[in-house]
This record gives C-alpha cells, sequence and structure tokens, in this order.
C-alpha cells in the first residue's frame, strides 16, 4: 500500500483501540493475528468485496441502461401516447423494465420513488430538469349538435343560462385559462352539469352534445377529422403547451432514465406536434 510500518502499527492499534479488542499478538520476534483478528480479517474481506461488486455494479449501470423504471404520467397522454410505444422500447432496452403509474396529479419525483415523469403545459417552479418533447394545442370544443344560448368570450362567465361546460374535477378545473383575440390572457369562470377527472371521459361527453369542453388537441383531434366535435370559437388564437420529460437534477442522469428520454424525443420528432 505504499505505507510505513510504523504507519500500519499505528492504524492497527488505532482500530484495536476502537474496537476493544487486540487483534495481533506482538513479540519482538514476530506478530500473528489472534482469533478475533482472524474473525475480524475474514468478515472485512467479505465487505471490501462486497464494496468491489457495488462499484463494479455502478459502473455497469451507468453504461448499460438497465433496472426498473418508474414513470409518472398524466392518465390520458399515458392511455393514448405513450402505451402503445412502450413495447418497441423494451425490445431496445430487453434489460429495462417500465412501471408507469397514470394519474392526473403533480408526483413529488424523488419522495415517491419516481425516476421521472411526463407533464404537459406551464411546469412549475422546481430544481427538476426538463427536455421538451413535443407540443400540443388546447381548444374549446362541443359536438355540431350542440347549440349554447350565446358563444363564451375570455373574460365572461360561461354559465348554464348559456353554455353547458363539461369541467375537469381538480383543483382549478372551473377555471379555463384563455387567450383573447387581443391576445391578452384571460380567465373564464366556468359552470356546468358534469365534471370528471379523465379527459377520454370529458370528450366523450362533447361528443355526445352535453356542453363545452377545453381539451387537448391529442385528445380532440380524431373526433374533429371525424366530424364529431368543431371548435366553438374558431377566431380564439390557439392555445399552445408544451410536453415535458422533467427528472431529478443532478451532474449524472441514470442511463435508463436518458435512454427513455432519448426514445421519446425520437419518437415524437418523427411525428410533430401531437394532434395525431
Amino acid at each position: 500500500m505504499g505505507i510505513s510500518k510504523s504507519a500500519v502499527s499505528k492504524h492497527v492499534s488505532s482500530l484495536e483501540a476502537r474496537l476493544g479488542a487486540r487483534l495481533l499478538n506482538r513479540t519482538t520476534r514476530r506478530v500473528s493475528p489472534t482469533e478475533i483478528g482472524l474473525a475480524y480479517y475474514d468478515r472485512a474481506l467479505r465487505v471490501l468485496n462486497d464494496a468491489g461488486e457495488a462499484d463494479a455494479l455502478v459502473s455497469s449501470m451507468q453504461s448499460d441502461p438497465s433496472g426498473l423504471l418508474r414513470i409518472s404520467v398524466a392518465t390520458d397522454f399515458g392511455v393514448n401516447h405513450l402505451s402503445p410505444i412502450l413495447g418497441k422500447f423494451l425490445d431496445e432496452f430487453p434489460d429495462i423494465t417500465v412501471n408507469m403509474v397514470l394519474n392526473n396529479r403533480y408526483v413529488e419525483l424523488i419522495s415517491e420513488g419516481f425516476d421521472m415523469a411526463v407533464r404537459i403545459g406551464d411546469l412549475e417552479d422546481s430544481t427538476l430538469r426538463a427536455r421538451k418533447l413535443s407540443e400540443t394545442t388546447r381548444r374549446m370544443i362541443a359536438s355540431p349538435a350542440y347549440r349554447p344560448g350565446t358563444a363564451a368570450r375570455p373574460g365572461s362567465t360561461i354559465s348554464t343560462s348559456t353554455s353547458s361546460c363539461i369541467i375537469p374535477a381538480e383543483a382549478g378545473g372551473s377555471v379555463w385559462k384563455l387567450t383573447a383575440p387581443s391576445g391578452e390572457k384571460r380567465q373564464v369562470r366556468t359552470a356546468g352539469g358534469l365534471s370528471v377527472n379523465d379527459g377520454q371521459s370529458l370528450l366523450n361527453a362533447a361528443i355526445s352534445g352535453l356542453g363545452i369542453a377545453y381539451l387537448p388537441s391529442f385528445l380532440y383531434a380524431r373526433a374533429v377529422k371525424e366530424g364529431l366535435v368543431e371548435d366553438v370559437i374558431p377566431d380564439l388564437p390557439v392555445e399552445t403547451q408544451g410536453i415535458y420529460a422533467v427528472y431529478p437534477p443532478g451532474r449524472f442522469t441514470q442511463p435508463k432514465v436518458r435512454a427513455f428520454i432519448d426514445f421519446l424525443v425520437e419518437v415524437f420528432a418523427d411525428k410533430g406536434p401531437i394532434d395525431w
């Protein structure tokens, strides 16, 4: 180890003092381990071997994507756009297993044990790192057969006396943030007979003629093409929202996380803005 005998002797004496046991028998002619010393040495060897294997495991995981990848995703986006492509990802990275948790709340990645999340819209201030994957748009849509009494405008109140809104059942769901034709950001208070915490159910309700829904294009685009719903106020500026992969901060991104984010960037780059 490149240290002197006196330095070794000092370290061993310090170790014996800490343990409260004699590890070596010393005479003027020789030094030999005690029974306790031999037992301690054998266990220490196993500890060092385990530490070496742990170092090797980290090196391996840093070079080859592997292990369990836990992802938090908004329910509608996960069902419509991540589930269909996970098979391709797992084929490319057979040493990774994916646990995708679908919910409509902002999870605390680190404290709740997630490796990353896919989020839509303005990102809350945080220390998380983010990489933009794509964009989507939001519009107010309804069935062509639905005829509210008065068209809703930003700054007015959409009420059941003029139009019925299908409202996301979540905090702040009764307030829609829109952009007026002038470009000014407005908040529209909404009211209606149905609130539900699932985007597909909101779309289905709009298709059935129950009222107006304010949804991202990745949910309603196909229904628009099929003539099932239409834009309620076509002259309103389009609300564009970013779609991001977010993950914990730090100098080193886990290979499994990096692999999945790179995969998503490639997939969504081929498709463009998500209105498909």
